[in-house]
């Protein structure tokens, strides 16, 4: 008996380990490979160790875990694994451990039956935990205490009230998966998980990587987020600690983000942020854009969280810092940019303040992040739609007299200027078009990259549909051409990057970019200097801006969701 129970236990190190094999598969459902949940578990250790006066986490046997979006079952097979080794000084008998570890301390709620049934064979490495095959001997139904029963969507208007669903997409039989999750389909979880677990069931540690998306019933693949809601379930079940996995565009809000970017960015229990600037690193195969981040949040123990930035084979940049920064609204994602950032905006400050005063303020960690109104380039930057002709639009091939100029999605057409529903303002003067989405990374996050598709100048006469964004009006084609050469900087396009959850690049996302002077042109060699930017920091936007070559295509294919935030 003693042999077979610590079977699954030492398989460890062989070659394959089915998880990892799992986790590779596909992005349908993303898997977490057992090094990365094992990276997680590290954290959340030391972090115990270190409020805890140095005792080890898997060496208390009243320590509750749960895992309430189980897919392969990898977190809480590391974790009993632990568990196994580390309480054996204190219950030499190996059977009477793993029943006390997989009857009292380990937890689950699979996210489908299938997973629930993958993560059961993981953990109890028997589909049914009370089977003979199961290495708990103390369990008295086939689930055990990985549960998952079959939840409906509460329908309200064609959406699910709960988690945004679409009734369309999901209102479906019962041969297939509905996706309500049951630990986000309740407005009182701890009655909840009362009813799953039993009365008194308080969790010390939840952990998990939750599903990330539900189709909307938006246009075309539209889909909103929904890992923000296992966040605050876990949240609301107060354990001491809460470690997941989720995308990082969280740190910028956006789509049914922007409540839960302010709560986490004022929530000083957020004690460590590690980001993957591409999701390939950690799901490899998986294209995720904006990269993905684990975080741990500790209850008892706020504080300045430690930021850790990691890309392939870049050094990892580590900082101890507040999320939200003074005068910000968004979590500067990387530590070089913030310092950056904050020369930028010190420079600017200088005009606002006396020296003395402004002497003060640049040596603070309380300086503002927030431009004046006056200063933002954001105010020449238009919304969507800014002639109100969705991307989708396409002009006349011929062009008649009077007709105006229009750049569309894949080239250009002519309209009527009669037929031009807004902007009219605009049309009779200079400005700039720049795309709304990203150039071609695809689904993948690479550095450097050019941050901007490639802007162009536009001409009197001129407007565009939704693919573009216009900037202006300027008051010549020379101030045009010199506000053009500044969107070509590394160091402008760094700061909107600062500022860029995805691919799409609305006017948000140029809030911490100032304006110049446009009577003259602009470098990156003026800007440096300008702003007093380092060698040091220098080779940091160097490395991951690239150079802009207006040469390049300006009319390719730069089409945008029609459900991207404003």
């Amino acid at each position: 008996m003693s042999i077979t129970l610590q079977t699954p236990f030492a398989l460890h190190g062989r070659n394959p380990d089915v998880l990892t094999c799992i986790a590779n598969l596909s992005s349908d459902e993303v898997f977490t490979p057992p090094e990365f949940a094992a990276r997680m578990l590290d954290l959340l250790a030391v972090a115990w160790a270190a409020d805890h006066g140095g005792a080890s986490l898997w060496a208390d046997p009243t320590v509750r875990f749960l895992d309430p979006c189980a897919k392969s079952g990898v977190f809480l097979r590391e974790i009993t694994s632990r568990l196994v080794e580390g309480l054996a000084g204190q219950m030499p008998d190996l059977q009477m451990r793993v029943n006390h570890i997989l009857t009292k301390q380990v937890f689950g709620i699979g996210i489908t039956h299938l997973t629930a049934l993958l993560a059961r064979r993981s953990v109890y490495c028997a589909r049914r935990a009370n089977s003979q095959h199961s290495i708990a001997k103390a369990l008295g139904t086939e689930a055990g205490h990985i549960w998952f029963e079959r939840t409906e969507h509460t329908w309200v208007n064609g959406k699910c009230s709960f988690c945004g669903a679409s009734q369309t997409a999901l209102d479906r039989g019962e041969a297939l998966e509905s996706h309500a999750y049951a630990f986000i389909h309740t407005d009182d979880i701890k009655t909840r998980m009362a009813e799953l677990f039993g009365e008194n069931m308080q969790f010390d540690v939840i952990i998990g990587n939750p599903p990330y998306q539900l189709s909307d019933g938006g246009h075309g693949m539209s889909a909103a987020p929904i890992y923000q809601k296992f966040v605050e379930q876990a949240k609301a079940l107060e354990p001491r600690y809460l470690t997941m996995v989720i995308p990082s565009r969280w740190f910028t809000g956006g789509k049914g983000l922007d409540e839960f970017r302010d709560s986490m960015l004022k929530d000083d229990r957020v004690r460590a942020i590690n980001d993957y600037l591409t999701a390939s690193d950690v799901f490899p195969g998986v294209g995720l854009k904006g990269g993905v981040c684990y975080f741990l949040w500790e209850r008892d123990n706020p504080g300045q969280c430690q930021v850790a930035t990691h890309f392939k084979d870049w050094p990892v940049s580590t900082a101890t810092r507040p999320l939200l920064e003074p005068g910000g609204d968004v979590f500067i994602r990387f530590n070089e940019g913030l310092s950056i950032l904050k020369k930028v905006v010190a420079q600017h400050s200088t005009a606002q303040h006396s020296t003395a005063q402004h002497s003060t303020a640049q040596h603070s960690n309380d300086i503002s992040l927030a431009l004046n109104a006056s200063q933002r380039f954001e105010q020449l930057v238009s919304a969507r739609k800014p002639f109100g002709l969705v991307t989708t639009f396409k002009g006349k091939t011929k062009r008649s007299a009077g007709d105006l100029v229009v750049y569309q999605n894949g080239g250009t057409g002519f309209i009527a200027p009669t037929d031009v529903p807004t902007g009219h303002e605009l049309i009779e003067h200079w400005k700039i078009y720049v795309g709304r989405a990203a150039p071609g990374t695809g689904n993948r996050d690479t550095y450097p990259h050019r941050i901007l598709s490639t802007p162009f100048i536009g001409e009197p006469g001129s407007i565009c549909s939704e693919t573009y964004l216009c900037i202006g009006p300027f008051a010549s084609q020379a101030e045009a051409e010199n506000a053009l050469s500044y969107l070509t900087c590394r160091l402008t396009r760094l700061l909107i990057l600062l500022h860029k959850p995805s691919q799409d690049t609305t006017r948000r996302v140029y809030t911490f970019v100032p304006t110049q002077d446009w009577s003259r042109r602009w470098s990156d060699t003026d800007l440096y200097a300008k702003y007093g930017i380092s060698d040091s920091e220098i080779a940091f936007i160097e490395k991951v801006v690239r150079p802009m070559d207006l040469s390049a295509d300006l009319l390719g294919d730069v089409s945008v969701d029609e459900d991207a935030d404003e």
